[in-house]
């Protein structure tokens, strides 16, 4: 065989490694968003009615939405416990047991008795099984992403990274996607007496797929240097800290329009359709499932791009855009008319959130050494989730309430989101030519020369 033959045989079998782990990783990403945004879907649709107090419909919304929160909360303590182990022992069992944690939690809620059954038990429970929730995705994020990132060839990194981020838009759109068919083709007292637990049961046979998926895929290449030198962070955090706090904290604050737009044109739009604007639950859930199919294309597009262009003016060109059709996109859902509604939803959610959506995997993981990289992309992503993204339909229900139900104020809060993820991104160096596999081992005092002899 020559050396052009091999070479091209060694070609073809890295591609097809790195497709491999891409796909692996945008299927068990999907599997797990799917698991932590049915809750989302279900708590402004079910959750509000069976699981708390009968009385003030808003009362009842404002308190699932609490719950759903909490699963954000939840994330960063994910994001400490599994970065720290993804640091020091690896990617690959990480993402396995946070995938078998999150699974549980979904199959368990679809099991638990309602308020009128149990009382302020029925809450309580739903609450453990959210945090649960939270704190297998908090570790499940970083992990998928840096496997996608760290397999990548050099110049197709926001490519390949992109890929868990289709499980984003996936998840969401089989959450969704699962209530809509539900809401059809059962009447309503079936579809809020038994039928929404369906869609949490099937979770106990996709974990099962997921977790094959991901038994099949090596550690990547990145963490393995690190491993074979024995030069591994004692304590990923404090390392974190030390070395890069410029770049951990701006990275939270870069993500805050992509959070922000993703929990109120996912999560809490279709309250708001259903509630505010008493249209049929179908229209909400049509709407945002047709929109997160769009995203779930274009998210590998924008990623792409990246690679070209660079990862800073893609991200910031969707922010921008997305503080520009805030207002707008409500002036749109008010007509009331399906067909302004689904083309709001389908610009704002389906065309510009992957813009940011799509870099922000490949732009972290190139910010941060690979000794605290899985610390260092949980960190910002965990904890942002806090503020950004788990909070978001709190804040817009009551911004809501507050402006009479107009949307002013909650249009100002999305641009004030927008400006905030601009003004980090800039503050950041621009990554995309960068390497991540050497290691950067940390500094140590030079070593004494040696006394010359006379």
């Amino acid at each position: 065989m020559s050396s052009m033959e091999r070479l091209g045989g060694e070609d073809t079998g890295r591609e097809s490694s790195i497709t491999k782990v891409g796909v692996a990783s945008a299927i068990g990403a999907t599997i797990e968003w799917y698991d932590f945004f049915l809750y989302g879907t279900a708590a402004g649709l079910i959750f509000n009615q069976l699981f708390f107090p009968p009385g003030n419909p808003t009362a009842g919304t404002l308190a699932a939405y609490a719950t759903f929160a909490a699963g954000f909360v939840a994330r960063p303590v994910g994001g400490f416990i599994f970065g720290h182990f993804g640091d020091r022992i690896g990617r690959k069992t990480m993402l396995v047991l946070t995938l078998l944690i999150m699974g549980v939690a979904t199959f368990a809620i679809g099991l638990l008795p309602t308020y009128a059954q149990i009382g302020i038990w029925a809450p309580i429970l739903l609450l453990a099984l959210r945090i649960l929730q939270g704190i297998g995705l908090g570790g499940e994020w970083g992990g998928a992403v840096l496997m996608a990132v760290e397999h990548a060839p050099e110049g197709r990194r926001g490519f390949y990274g992109s890929w868990p981020q289709i499980g984003v838009g996936a998840g969401l759109l089989l959450g969704t996607g699962a209530f809509s068919v539900l809401s059809i083709v059962l009447p309503e007292e079936a579809f809020l007496s038994w039928g929404w637990r369906a869609a949490f049961l099937v979770s106990g046979i996709l974990v099962a797929v997921g977790m094959y998926i991901r038994l099949q895929i090596m550690e990547s290449p990145a963490f393995t240097e690190v491993k074979d030198t024995s030069n591994e962070a004692r304590v990923p955090f404090v390392e974190l800290l030390r070395t890069q706090p410029k770049e951990a904290f701006l990275s939270v604050g870069s993500r805050f329009a992509e959070g922000v737009s993703f929990n109120v044109y996912g999560v809490f739009v279709i309250s708001y359709i259903t509630t505010q604007l008493e249209l049929p639950m179908t229209t909400a859930l049509l709407g945002v499932s047709l929109a997160a199919a769009i995203m779930c294309l274009l998210t590998p597009v924008y990623g792409a791009l990246s690679d070209r262009v660079g990862r800073r003016p893609v991200f910031a060109v969707g922010a921008v855009l997305f503080g520009l059709f805030a207002i707008p996109s409500f002036l749109l859902f008010n007509t009331g008319q399906t067909l302004w509604i689904v083309l709001a939803l389908v610009v704002a959610f389906g065309i510009i959130h992957p813009a940011m959506e799509g870099v922000l995997s490949s732009f972290w993981s190139e910010l941060f050494d690979t000794r605290v990289r899985y610390t260092g992309v949980s960190f910002a992503y965990q904890f942002s989730g806090i503020f950004a993204s788990g909070l978001t339909p709190l804040v817009a229900t009551w911004l809501l309430a507050a402006g009479g139900g107009r949307p002013w104020i909650l249009g100002a809060y999305m641009m004030g989101a927008a400006l905030v993820t601009v003004i980090c991104i800039f503050a950041l160096p621009e990554t995309y030519r960068r390497g991540i596999d050497p290691v950067r081992a940390p500094a140590r005092d030079p070593e004494p020369e040696p006394a010359v002899k006379g």
